[in-house]
């Protein structure tokens, strides 16, 4: 089983309708991406509502990579990081363009809901946007 978590906590995940792998098809709605997957040359087809990256490792950043050049090639819809995501890692989650984490239930027990929302308010605690205030 899995855990979402967005700003307002933790919730039950609620998408229903499956993954397509790394965009076989442009009818897909949802796609999973792998951690090496090139963000560049995965399809954005009007159809497609989320894309979900895998996190392998909490230390393969990559994912957040593929998630900002998404972002700047355009895309709008559900952004979802999944996977071996740490609560300290929230903020950036948030800041390279993911909408929502999803993690396992053995990692939501070492990591309980109070330390993804200490992290919740990602836009407070950016270093970046104070140094160019």
């Amino acid at each position: 089983m899995s855990t979402l978590v967005t700003d307002a906590g933790f919730a039950a995940d609620d998408w229903t309708h499956g993954y397509c792998k790394d965009g076989a098809a442009n009818d897909c709605r949802a796609v999973d991406l792998a951690s090496d997957a090139d963000a560049q040359a995965v399809a954005l087809p009007p159809a497609l509502e989320m894309i979900r990256v895998d996190f392998p490792s909490f230390a393969d950043g990559r994912g957040f990579s593929i998630a900002r050049t998404l972002r700047l090639r355009g895309y709008t819809g559900r952004l979802r990081a999944k996977g071996h995501v740490l609560a300290d890692q929230y903020a950036m989650a948030r800041r390279a363009g993911f909408d929502e984490v999803e993690i396992d239930d053995d990692l939501a027990a070492r990591q309980p809901e109070n330390q993804w929302q200490a992290r919740a308010d990602w836009q407070a605690h950016n270093y970046q946007a104070r140094l160019r205030g």
